[in-house]
């Protein structure tokens, strides 16, 4: 009986013995405190998406707007109502969050060091975010993968590839690498080399390559294309062709044209020749003859090294 009192006037809890804890006033109060606590965390999730979904909507009205800025204004400013509706929760607990917060500030060191690879990667995302190499939607070429930007975290970046796959990047390697951004400008410029014979008649040969590309309506008048002889091969004559086109355009706009001029140059009757090796076989008489005369020539050098 005594061990049983001992046990009922231990301190449990917040300075309330067992006994303290057992009667109803304290499980009224637990109870208020546990529904308390799921109602904070109900209306912080509610007003934690809300607010993202309107930062987002900002962004996304607004044509002079970055949208991948807003993106990331919106997921951080979701992070931090959670974070501060789990703060209301231990305080309805009696939870001391001021002491919380400390020991986490003097734990940061300590979590940095062991999470250096994930941290360079929050700072390379913050990069990306404040400098804006690329947005939403570019097409871009980094660490060796090329694709559509979908999206851009703290932690990766998310791309769609030509496949249409999900590639996922972490930011350190694409703030750490050369990235290439296909979508910046509105206008590329297509590039070509095109061969033709020694025998035919350059001046017709870049006219018919010239009325070709220029009567494509994608092909911009201005600035004015460049169509020259630039190299003399082997086996052909090469005219180096430089045409501006819309950036969107530019990929199914340079393979149509190589088909294009090529069927222009076959209907003009220009040559475009391929590289030719010509082959001089000995006969085997000749090798039989080489053969024996060097023979001959053997046995003499040994005849006269004997003799001396």
């Amino acid at each position: 009986m005594d061990s049983m009192n001992a046990l009922m006037q231990t301190e449990i809890y917040n300075g309330k013995s067992l006994a303290d804890l057992v009667t109803l006033e304290f499980l009224a109060q637990a109870m208020g405190s546990v529904l308390a606590a799921t109602v904070i965390l109900l209306a912080g999730f509610i007003v934690a998406s809300w607010v993202k979904r309107r930062i987002v909507q900002i962004g996304d009205s607004h044509a002079s707007l970055d949208v991948t800025l807003f993106h990331f204004l919106g997921n951080l400013a979701r992070y931090v109502i959670l974070a501060f509706a789990v703060l209301f929760v231990l305080n309805t607990f009696g939870v001391q969050t001021t002491s919380i917060i400390a020991a986490i500030g003097a734990a940061g060191l300590a979590i940095g060091l062991a999470m250096q690879g994930a941290l360079s990667n929050v700072a390379a995302g913050i990069m990306l975010i404040l400098f804006r190499p690329f947005k939403l939607g570019d097409f871009i070429e980094v660490n060796d993968e090329m694709g559509t930007v979908k999206e851009i975290t703290l932690n990766n970046t998310v791309i769609a590839s030509l496949s249409n796959l999900k590639v996922i990047i972490p930011n350190s390697e694409v703030w750490g690498n050369t990235i290439t951004n296909y979508s910046e400008f509105d206008t590329r410029r297509a590039e070509w080399n095109f061969g033709v014979g020694y025998g035919a008649n350059l001046a017709t040969a870049e006219q018919v390559i010239r009325d070709t590309i220029m009567s494509d309506s994608r092909s911009h008048a201005e600035p004015e294309p460049f169509i020259q002889v630039n190299n003399l091969n082997s086996s052909s004559v090469d005219f180096l062709v430089r045409v501006w086109v819309d950036a969107a355009e530019y990929f199914q706009y340079q393979a149509d044209m190589k088909r294009k001029v090529k069927e222009a140059l076959d209907a003009a009757g220009i040559d475009i020749p391929f590289p030719t090796r010509t082959l001089v076989q000995a006969s085997p008489d000749a090798s039989q003859q080489a053969s024996e005369d060097g023979d001959q020539q053997d046995s003499a050098a040994n005849r006269n090294e004997a003799a001396a």
